[in-house]
């Protein structure tokens, strides 16, 4: 790359060369010829047309050399045996680029027999992207910017940026950044993140002008930019997928999570909360919002003299709004409401999303999720009635959490303005039914949310800021209400890069330098991020709130050898979150010094003087930087109320190639469906372990397929390597709830935390979800269950008193017991 910068020639209206759409997956070929096999005779019969509509003979040793390109350092692939495959799924006349992407393809296909070949897949993807953007004559970074602003796409003031310092940025990028993809980390970034020309529908960036672009959309000088791109491009740290989309294009839009307080209870908030969380979806946002103020099924209507219909209706528009706002094809739109239990329409509410019932009172696109009090849940344990309540009787339980809700929840009772009363348990095991089934109807919980929110105060005063909802994924804890609509930025620190040379510890000062960079460009959205609504506008400069993730615990543990569910696991886990808050909360007192502490700040617990950890009463490892953070907060304030939410990562964390957020493995061997197709995956760390020892055998790897991606059935493989190499289904639930538990000290918002049951039965669920209530969580999210699962009726019976002996052990009086936990 030179320093010079070229102008731009002209684009085609039409390619150079016709292609099938980038995004379909070429046909299969059939299987390689064995290893022995010789090749082919140098030229065949069958012809290529190049891009420049010449036609050539097929030429497979021309294959191999454009394979070997790549394969430098993957010492155990077979370039001839790619253009073999590649050669036999060819016809008379396909174009070259018809060619790589069979070839593409094809090394994709083989990666279940050795995982170098996604690697390969991904080198050889790479190179058909470089050739799809200069076929369009961009030749640098600053003329696909230009390029792409031409065509409306990329903003006015990035455009300017890049203009001005086109050498430098064009110097800055570096190729070499492509060989750390994975082939369904850079096959996501090719079809879903990189700007396509809107005519042709061709990319006009490459994966790395793509990060660099990112990251000049949130810088203000060029060695920001660089610097910024440099981290993204090592796979250290990313942004979550709405900032990677719109940093630096025209809208830039690049909030990841929304809190939308509940309706009031008159006809224009209903209306107008649809209107809002259209807008806040089309741009990529994902919607959390409550619906616990509007009024009951059969509840007087006194201006008509008529009886309400419930909120089931409403919700039935939300749906089809939510399912027409696509994020600009992107991404399906998506929302999550949240119920409190003492609505009297609850169980109407958790039947949202059976397959069986009226379909009119369905809603096949909403995900649920319960907002629980305390008093609910030791109603259940005690196994006492549970009254519920009209909103519009008693409005104000919503703005209510701990001993002040209890109290006037109390109050109502006794004064008699319930609709009906209800065993606690039978509408506890109602709930269970719902996830067993559905896998939603997420159990989050309303007064550890709100005691342990910085942005909170245990005075609850008329007005006080009040946590009313989670968001869409279960981790961003945040104040809202009718005139503020709580907003989150999010991003994750792949911990999978931030291990030491040999692999064998974590290197602290890495992860460290990593946070900090990444606090300084998560608050930076806040000031230029583009808000669809006036209430997330007005919330978000005000509270300053931010969501530093990880994604790659997995990965650590592989490394380490460390079983996900050991006690080495949890301390080291504990330890992680203990540095990257730390480290959060240093950089965003820095930030308070040189920009002012966040407006809101008086209000904060920890204007207050209690941090995080202080609301667990728990005492942090690293004291002398505790204490200095602690001295730097009195002094100058914090820039953000909140810093830290483990988000689920799901797209990121391919991209990086790492496993998703805080989670196990769920297989060692599956393939997955994205809007970018379907893909194989393998657990790379497993065969490096079985090739290590000699056992990565034809035998085994059909065993493993045979098994679904299990190792615990087969005795070949040794029992350490058997254990440490468990899935999310073969893990003690139990220990998932622990490993959340200990780290929520450090974590201020909450966590995306699936569990994992192949078979749920009521009463496994029932227990579980109590312990993760006494546990302290704030939040869980979805119940993961195999298919075909057979529940079991959601009854009393089932619940307290089960016939077999599973429910028995995982009964509410036996909650330490459960086997699905233990």
């Amino acid at each position: 790359m030179t320093d010079t910068t070229i102008d731009v020639v002209p684009v085609p209206t039409q390619p150079v060369e016709p292609t099938a759409p980038p995004t379909a997956p070429p046909t299969a070929p059939p299987a390689a010829p064995s290893a022995g096999v010789e090749a082919p005779a140098r030229r065949s019969t069958m012809a290529v047309r190049k891009r420049n509509g010449d036609s050539e003979p097929v030429d497979v040793m021309k294959i191999v050399r454009a394979v070997e390109r790549w394969c430098d350092d993957l010492a155990e692939v077979d370039p001839m045996a790619i253009a073999t495959r590649t050669i036999s799924g060819l016809y008379d006349g396909a174009t070259t680029a018809e060619l790589d992407r069979l070839s593409i393809q094809t090394a994709a296909e083989m990666t279940a027999s050795e995982p170098e070949y996604s690697r390969l897949a991904a080198r050889l993807l790479s190179n058909y992207i470089d050739k799809e953007v200069r076929g369009q004559q961009i030749a640098s970074f600053s003329q696909a910017v230009r390029l792409a602003h031409l065509e409306g796409l990329v903003g006015d003031e990035t455009a300017a940026f890049v203009e001005a310092n086109a050498r430098k940025l064009d110097h800055a990028v570096d190729v070499s950044n492509d060989r750390r993809f994975e082939y369904f980390g850079l096959r996501t970034v090719y079809d879903r993140y990189l700007l396509r020309h809107p005519d042709t529908r061709m990319v006009i960036e490459t994966p790395q002008y793509f990060l660099l672009r990112v990251a000049c959309g949130l810088s203000h000088t060029p060695q920001e930019a660089i610097g910024f791109y440099r981290l993204m491009a090592s796979l250290a740290y990313l942004p979550s997928s709405p900032t990677l989309f719109n940093s630096g294009t025209r809208h830039t839009q690049m909030s990841s999570c929304y809190l939308v307080d509940s309706p009031q209870d008159q006809l224009e908030s209903i209306y107008d909360r649809y209107a809002q969380v259209a807008k806040l979806s089309k741009f990529a946002g994902g919607i959390g919002i409550s619906w616990s103020r509007v009024r009951s099924r059969g509840a007087l209507i006194r201006g008509t003299n008529g009886h309400s219909n419930g909120i089931v209706p409403w919700l039935r528009t939300l749906d089809s709004s939510v399912s027409a706002v696509n994020q600009g094809g992107r991404r399906k739109g998506a929302a999550c409401v949240y119920l409190e239990p003492w609505h009297p329409d609850i169980e109407e509410f958790l039947e949202l999303r059976d397959n069986t019932g009226e379909d009119a009172r369905r809603t096949h696109n909403l995900n649920l999720a319960n907002w629980v009090p305390d008093e609910f849940m030791r109603r259940v344990e005690a196994d006492e009635q549970w009254s519920l309540i009209d909103p519009h009787e008693v409005p104000e339980l919503p703005d209510l959490w701990g001993p002040a809700f209890e109290e006037a929840y109390a109050a109502a009772e006794r004064d008699g303005r319930y609709v009906r009363q209800v065993s606690a348990r039978e509408l506890y095991g109602k709930m269970m039914r719902t996830l067993a089934q559905t896998g939603n109807g997420w159990m989050t919980f309303k007064d550890a949310s709100n005691r342990t929110c910085n942005q909170t105060s245990d005075e609850q005063v008329p007005g006080a800021p009040v946590v009313h909802l989670s968001n869409l994924c279960t981790e961003i804890i945040e104040v809202s209400s009718n005139s503020e609509t709580a907003v989150c930025n999010l991003g994750s620190v792949n911990l999978a890069q931030h291990l030491t040379a040999g692999r064998d510890a974590i290197d602290w000062e890495k992860l460290r330098a990593t946070v900090r960079t990444a606090v300084t460009y998560l608050d930076r959205v806040i000031d230029i991020n583009y808000y669809p609504s006036e209430e997330s506008a007005a919330s978000n400069p005000r509270w300053r709130p931010v969501g530093l993730g990880v994604m790659g615990l997995q990965d650590v543990f592989f490394a380490l050898r460390l079983p996900f569910d050991s006690d080495e696991a949890r301390e080291l886990s504990t330890r992680i979150a203990e540095e990257v808050y730390l480290s959060a909360l240093e950089r965003s007192t820095q930030l308070a010094a040189e920009h002012g502490a966040h407006p809101a700040y008086q209000e904060t617990r920890a204007a207050r003087g209690d941090l995080h950890p202080d609301l667990w009463q728990v005492t942090p490892t690293q004291t002398e930087r505790w204490a200095a953070l602690r001295e730097s907060v009195r002094e100058n304030g914090l820039r953000n109320s909140l810093l830290i939410a483990i988000a689920p990562t799901a797209t990121i964390a391919s991209i990086a190639g790492a496993y998703e957020c805080i989670e196990p493995q769920v297989s060692n061997l599956f393939k997955r469906e994205t809007l970018s197709g379907e893909f194989l995956q393998i657990n790379t760390a497993l065969v490096r372990e079985l090739k290590a020892r000699d056992l990565w055998t034809p035998a085994v790897r059909e065993a493993i397929k045979r098994s679904d991606g299990s190792v615990q059935g087969i005795a070949d493989i040794p029992e350490d390597v058997r254990v440490l190499f468990r899935t999310a289904w073969e893990l003690p639930q139990k220990s998932l709830i622990e490993l959340a538990a200990a780290r929520q000290p450090y974590i201020d918002q909450s966590q995306s935390l699936n569990l994992f049951l192949a078979s749920p039965t009521i009463g496994k669920l029932s227990s579980m979800y109590l312990y993760a209530w006494k546990a302290g969580l704030k939040t869980t999210y979805y119940l993961r269950s195999r298919p075909a699962t057979r529940i079991q009726q959601a009854t009393v019976s089932v619940a307290v008193k089960p016939t077999d002996e599973a429910a028995i052990a995982c009964s509410l009086e036996n909650p330490e017991n459960c086997e699905a936990c233990e």
